[in-house]
């Protein structure tokens, strides 16, 4: 795969694979929201890559420089992803359902000089246009025509680029993906991955979904999160696989049919639209035709032990789980064929991968007992910094290892569980949200005096958004101000991020230096206890 030094991996994914004789072999099947068929062959994609890359070196773009994709699932997101790439420019991706104040988090931070929309989205990017000074060129994907000297026509772009390029031999270390990820007490903190980690995204891709060029391959992920990068571009491409991009949501009865229809032989989804599957009718899936599948994964979040029973019921087929993070860019932990699965567990570490659980001490946990999931450093796609943020990174690591911010433990026979989070980042259907971005939210409204936000278990999300607020004096609580809420905190964060549950209280507990004690939320949610109360602020 790596010829004569050439990490690259928009090179690799596209050039590399003509290269080896495969230019007519289809690439993507786009399935568009209507069922609407396109095949792109891997010729189509190097071409249309090579142009995006010329596109951008027009524009005055560099090596390093960064640029953005903020688009639903669409062709255009992958021949501007990979045509980044190939200009040595580093692709950042944005999940298409973010607020102008995740927009203004990511593309401020990250000093990204240009970003592809789409013009509905134009509105959200010039709300926040005069925050972004270094923001110089916003290209629209479905605009015929120029609209001003820096929001841009793609089609235009495009007809005037050049179909050649060549990439420049690209070494392992050149900065290549960037996603951006929630923390519990700050702002989305910018990771940074590097073009040599297409080596861990192929092999994971070939060891653990052991995906080969024959198979027909579906990843149900959005290209704004770390699997659709992984899985649904580099890993797939890497090994030549045509994979199948279907540009709608979630629909049970079209999702079958795209299993059916295309022969999908490797299936990648996640546990919550699995979790929707098991609500629908067992006449949909008994009609369907499925002896192409081989295989199906899941990723995101646990996958609970009754989607794998009902897997096994209804479709006669395990269902495998997989962990991996943004940070570390590839599977780390899976079940896999091959190996027995333990319904509930995270199966065994990937080739080369050596995970541990340890104590808050440093030292190492025994068998069955709960500590930090920690992974030792060395793996190609592990990440390299946190984007102006080397501080927080290197905290990431001590003792040896990498500690993942989440707790397990290892059972005698090396499959790890998974136990929750160590900070209090919620996981809603497979997408990390920040309490902290939505309680900053929430403030935002005049009515809000007080904010505090957790999450709490739910039989389909895994995780759901519960805010607690305190209103200001003479504000009373009503269905106004509940769709009110709802609606800032769609528009300012993510859809993802609304609260699923809203709770008004007098006050929101707080420790003596003023930090949202979001354990006490919880315990009071949960009816459970709430511990040591301490270090609280007195009434």
């Amino acid at each position: 795969m790596i010829v004569d030094g050439q990490h690259n991996i928009g090179h690799i994914c596209t050039r590399h694979q003509c290269d080896l004789g495969r230019s007519e072999k289809v690439a993507m099947r786009w399935i568009s929201q209507h069922m609407e068929q396109t095949d792109y062959t891997f010729a189509q994609l190097d071409e249309q890559s090579n142009r995006f890359a010329n596109v951008l070196a027009a524009l005055g773009f560099h090596p390093g420089d960064i640029f953005f994709t903020f688009l639903p699932k669409m062709p255009e997101q992958f021949f501007a992803f990979l045509g980044t790439l190939k200009l040595q420019a580093v692709a950042g991706t944005l999940f298409s359902n973010f607020g102008e104040e995740a927009l203004l988090d990511r593309l401020g931070d990250s000093k990204a000089r240009g970003v592809i929309t789409k013009k509905s989205f134009l509105k959200k990017i010039g709300r926040i246009r005069d925050q972004l000074p270094h923001l110089r060129y916003v290209i629209v994907a479905d605009m015929d025509e120029h609209q001003s000297e820096d929001i841009l026509s793609y089609r235009r772009l495009m007809e005037q680029a050049s179909e050649r390029f060549i990439a420049p031999i690209t070494a392992h270390d050149i900065p290549s993906v960037l996603h951006y990820t929630s923390g519990s007490t700050g702002k989305p903190k910018g990771v940074q991955h590097v073009h040599g980690s297409i080596l861990s995204q192929h092999l994971t891709a070939r060891e653990v979904l052991q995906l080969s060029e024959d198979d027909i391959y579906w990843c149900t992920a959005d290209q704004g999160w770390v699997t659709g990068t992984s899985y649904g571009i580099i890993g797939p491409w890497s090994i030549g696989v045509t994979q199948v991009h279907f540009g709608g949501g979630y629909n049970a009865e079209h999702w079958f049919n795209i299993l059916e229809r295309e022969k999908i032989t490797v299936w990648y989804s996640a546990p919550t639209a699995l979790r929707m599957l098991l609500k629908e009718e067992p006449e949909l899936f008994a009609r369907c035709d499925l002896s192409t599948l081989r295989h199906i994964f899941s990723v995101g979040e646990p996958l609970n032990p009754e989607v794998i029973h009902w897997a096994r019921r209804t479709l006669d087929r395990d269902i495998y789980d997989t962990w991996f993070q943004t940070e570390t860019g590839a599977i780390m932990i899976a079940n896999r064929p091959g190996i027995e699965v333990r319904p509930g567990s995270m199966g065994k570490p990937s080739p080369g991968i050596e995970a541990a659980i340890i104590a808050d001490d440093g030292q190492p946990v025994p068998d069955g007992e709960q500590g930090n999931l920690c992974v030792k450093p060395g793996w190609p796609s592990m990440f390299v910094t946190y984007l102006n943020n080397d501080e927080v990174y290197r905290q990431k690591f001590r003792g040896g290892y990498y500690y993942s911010g989440d707790t397990a433990y290892r059972d005698a026979d090396g499959y790890f569980w998974f136990m929750g989070r160590s900070d209090d980042v919620i996981n809603t259907a497979g997408h990390l949200v920040s309490p902290f971005e939505v309680e900053s939210a929430l403030l935002e409204i005049p009515e809000i005096a007080e904010s505090g936000v957790i999450g709490a278990p739910d039989d389909l999300l895994f995780e759901k958004v519960v805010a607690y607020v305190a209103l200001h004096d003479n504000c009373v609580y009503s269905p106004q101000l509940e769709l009110k809420i709802r609606l800032h905190v769609s528009n300012k964060a993510s859809t993802i991020a609304t609260p699923q549950e809203i709770f008004v209280v007098d006050r929101i507990p707080k420790n003596k230096s003023g930090k949202i004690m979001r354990r006490v939320l919880k315990a009071r949610y949960l009816g459970t206890d709430a511990g040591d109360l301490s270090t609280m602020e007195e009434e």
